[in-house]
């Protein structure tokens, strides 16, 4: 059973940038393709950003041009580059399987914008 365990949240003001890391204890190969999600409070999860095994890369309309996603197969881990940030940003983020998750999560990790 693939563990993931998500890093790099934190409180950054509204503009700045954060980057996020998901390392997975199996191979992340395995999966078709690997996304980043978020939960916002209230709010249902939803996806954000995605990456196949050849890389090719999909964004939520909300995050296009602010975030991107990258891989490192050999460390099994995928980043989230998140630029020019908004309070709507705010939310827990996860990673997990893409277009069908696992059906289990990792802890997540907090971002929070605010000024």
């Amino acid at each position: 059973q693939v563990q993931l365990v998500e890093s790099g949240g934190g409180l950054v003001q509204p503009g700045g940038s954060l980057r996020l890391s998901c390392a997975a204890s199996g191979n992340i190969n395995s999966f078709i393709a690997m996304g980043w999600y978020r939960q916002a409070p209230g709010k249902q999860r939803e996806l954000v950003a995605t990456i196949s095994r050849g890389s090719s890369t999909t964004f939520a309309d909300s995050v296009k041009g602010r975030f991107t996603i990258s891989r490192d197969n050999a460390k099994n881990t995928v980043y989230l580059q998140m630029n020019s940030l908004k309070p709507e940003d705010t939310a827990v983020y996860y990673c997990n399987g893409a277009p069908r998750p696992l059906d289990y999560w990792g802890q997540g990790t907090q971002v929070t914008v605010s000024s």
